[in-house]
């Protein structure tokens, strides 16, 4: 979950305070929010970045504190896309257009803004888009350096990657555009790339976005289809969110409504997958994992509304979870 209180993409006390809380709460996996590979990536000026190696350092501290805490730190390697250069939520979210003084060009596969009346992005030239493969690259390098020990891809919610693999949004008539095949080429190439310089020991996961949730957008057959190409390319886990290309798609929002989806890929791709979307309660994700539909169940909002959830979760449960032992007066005797 964006926290949207970075300057120049440097994580801060607050960085520390949030996602540390979570490690203390008992949470096995902790991934940051989504951290941008460029500048121009950023979907808001105050996102987190690890386009330089000057951002090492802040988050070096951040991920010894997870690990001293029982929790594994992750890092999710994102570019916003056509939906860079906007305001924060509370500032109203709204586009920030290049002439203005915090904004700045946003590029994408094509030419097309995100919403009626929007910045119109900039359209990638084969040489650009070699140059966001490298800075990809370069990212996951100093993701390892910093101590993260899960890399995730974000290619989801109407980002770059996505961008470019939905019908939706590219136009294009290159080998990046047309064809599923050319698609889904550059989230292919970004995958390779990150492979290679991400030690082979630790997990790669690739959040996708397995619907568009719009007549001839992307599917989720089109998902089993990437996730098949994904895994040959040593991809270790499906991260299955939905939608977010488009701003009036027709989404059933509910309790686990994206579940489905990550129970599909996993069974006709024979990958490990992680379910997402309105898990609220214990009860509800363990029935996830029980149900072979995921093989973990990642938490966003219920964890910003309870940072101690794992803790509680265990508790509900039965099973025997080891509280900090500073919190150990406070645990439920029961």
């Amino acid at each position: 979950m964006c926290m949207y209180s970075s300057k120049d993409g440097f994580a801060t006390d607050w960085h520390l305070v949030h996602l540390g809380s979570r490690a203390i709460g008992g949470a096995g996996l902790i991934i940051s929010e989504a951290t941008a590979v460029v500048p121009e990536g950023r979907i808001t000026p105050h996102d987190l970045g690890i386009w330089k190696d000057e951002h090492i350092e802040g988050l070096q501290r951040i991920t010894k504190f997870i690990s001293e805490n029982g929790s594994v730190p992750g890092i999710q390697l994102a570019h916003a896309g056509r939906k860079a250069s906007h305001n924060r939520p509370w500032d109203g979210a709204t586009p920030i257009f290049p002439e203005e003084e915090s904004g700045w060009q946003t590029v994408a596969p094509s030419a097309v803004p995100f919403a009626e009346g929007g910045p119109v992005p900039h359209e990638l030239s084969e040489q650009e888009i070699a140059g966001v493969i490298d800075a990809f690259e370069a990212a996951a390098k100093r993701s390892f350096q910093a101590g993260f020990k899960v890399a995730e891809i974000h290619a989801a919610h109407g980002y770059l990657l996505h961008e470019f693999y939905s019908p939706l949004s590219n136009k294009r008539t290159d080998k990046y555009g047309g064809s599923f095949e050319n698609r889904i080429r550059l989230l292919l190439e970004v995958t390779e790339r990150v492979r290679k310089v991400w030690p082979e020991e630790l997990p790669l996961i690739v959040r996708i976005s397995a619907t568009d949730w719009t007549e001839g957008g992307w599917t989720g057959e089109d998902s089993v289809a990437l996730a098949l190409e994904l895994k040959k390319r040593g991809v270790d886990l499906i991260d299955c969110s939905t939608g977010g290309n488009v701003p009036r798609a027709s989404i059933p929002v509910g309790p686990g409504y994206q579940v489905p989806f990550a129970a599909q890929v996993r069974q006709q791709v024979n990958i490990l997958t992680g379910a997402v979307g309105i898990i609220t309660d214990a009860r509800q994700a363990e029935k996830i994992l029980q149900n072979n539909q995921a093989d973990i169940v990642l938490l966003a909002r219920e964890l910003l509304r309870d940072p101690y959830f794992p803790m509680h979760a265990a508790l509900e449960l039965g099973d025997e979870h080891v509280w900090p032992p500073q919190y150990e007066r406070a645990k439920p005797r029961h």
